[in-house]
């Protein structure tokens, strides 16, 4: 497997471009299932899920081609509606599939979804939705299948404000028959990309202010040219990575608004920014001292930026508490950081200023962070997404070599990491 070589100690300094986001990218692929028109995405980042999902839209029989950071899809072709077993445990997206193809056919058969083992993670939610909006939905021989001969509008009360259930349930209802309300609704910025696509696609869609999503069926959806909107949670690992090495970043294509709640976080510790007309820069405001985070659901705190926070914090003065709120075992990557010096301890109590929904379920979801401490270079095996570019942003601050197995894990959605952090000045390696 591919592996990346880092000496570290030199502070990261320069200027990267955002790339486009990933949780949106791939959604929005699936998006285009729903019309035999054409759908170009624009600012699609290059990474491993967003292969895997054309891959599994041109097994499905759509047409794909992809020219640079432009994806052109056209799913007239599309000749079935069964998503191939081969693509079993690869990630979450065919799950988000079954809306798209029930449209099509009145019935789907998608493989049991994989994706980072960060926590249960079930998938009740995304299946209850479709039950709700009129399909029949049973787990057979290691796939999901499902039938309807129309969908039809629904109340949608989600028990917690789950992304992939959202973006399930608004994939499934903007071809409905009637009116669905999908209560209880996640609304990061990437839903509402999402959203602002299907809108261009002839979809009616309110975000009410109460967290409640009103979809009003319509009878076919068209093609639509759509920009995906840059990655914040690459913007935050980058941020991260530049006031944790006592760097300065200029993020090209950074959005304010999409990362204000981490921008708050980061000035509490010490870090500083700065919004310029092509993005935004980070730098160090002064020492760095420690605080207190708890994830959430958006606007809150995003749980994909608790790792590379994590890493600063070690470098941060004082005693910092993480409350991590989203999934229950999100802490592993913790031990190897421990192994690099950082003194990390991990609780299973709520250690936040609220209880949490993991409060008696004797999960590790809490952690302690001393600091400031002198981190060195070691050998790892990244175990996920989000883990995998906390290493590599311990491996720049440290002193001397790390070397850092299971890079494929970092490329499924960070584009070009290699690239990016030599244009910073950080030496890194591929091979």
């Amino acid at each position: 497997m591919p592996s990346y070589r880092i000496e570290g100690g030199s502070p990261l300094r320069g200027t990267i471009r955002a790339s486009g986001a990933k949780n949106a990218a791939t959604k929005q692929i699936v998006a285009a299932l729903l019309t035999d028109d054409e759908v170009v995405l624009d600012n699609v980042p290059r990474i491993g899920d967003v292969t895997v999902t054309i891959d599994m839209c041109k097994a499905l029989g759509a047409e794909v081609e992809v020219h640079g950071e432009t994806i052109r899809m056209r799913a007239a072709t599309v000749s079935s509606g069964e998503v191939p077993v081969a693509f079993s445990g690869v990630n979450r997206i065919p799950v988000l599939m079954v809306g798209p193809l029930l449209h099509r056919y009145g019935r789907a058969s998608v493989p049991l979804v994989g994706g980072d083992a960060i926590g249960a993670r079930p998938i009740d939610f995304h299946m209850d939705a479709l039950r709700r909006l009129g399909a029949s939905v049973a787990l057979e021989g290691g796939v999901w299948r499902a039938e309807a001969k129309r969908l039809h509008g629904a109340l949608i009360d989600l028990p917690y404000p789950s992304v992939g259930a959202t973006e399930s349930a608004l994939l499934s209802s903007v071809l409905a028959e009637g009116t669905t309300v999908i209560k209880n609704a996640a609304v990061e910025p990437e839903i509402v990309d999402l959203i602002l696509l299907l809108q261009k696609m002839g979809a009616l869609i309110t975000v009410e202010v109460d967290r409640s999503i009103v979809v009003e069926g319509v009878s076919r959806l068209r093609g639509a040219r759509h920009r995906i909107i840059g990655d914040r949670i690459e913007v935050a690992s980058f941020a991260a990575a530049a006031v944790a090495s006592n760097g300065n970043v200029l993020i090209e294509g950074a959005e304010q608004a999409t990362i204000t709640t981490f921008l708050n976080a980061l000035r509490r510790v010490g870090g500083e920014f700065e919004v310029t007309p092509d993005g935004v820069r980070f730098f160090r405001g002064g020492e760095l001292r420690s605080t207190t985070v708890e994830t959430d659901v958006h606007p809150g705190f995003a749980t994909d930026w608790q790792q590379p926070f994590v890493v600063l914090l070690t470098q941060a003065r004082g005693l910092s508490v993480v409350h991590e709120t989203v999934h229950e075992r999100r802490f592993g990557y913790t031990a190897e950081l421990r192994a690099m010096g950082a003194t990390i301890e991990v609780y299973t109590a709520c250690l936040g200023g609220r209880p949490c929904r993991y409060r008696y379920g004797d999960h590790p979801h809490s952690c302690l962070v001393q600091g400031p401490t002198h981190l060195r270079g070691t050998t790892m095996q990244i175990p996920d997404l989000r883990a995998g570019f906390s290493y590599l942003l311990a491996a720049c601050v440290a002193s001397g070599l790390s070397v850092i197995d299971g890079a494929h894990y970092v490329e499924r959605g960070y584009s070009d990491i290699p690239g990016k952090i030599t244009q910073l000045g950080g030496r890194i390696s591929a091979s």
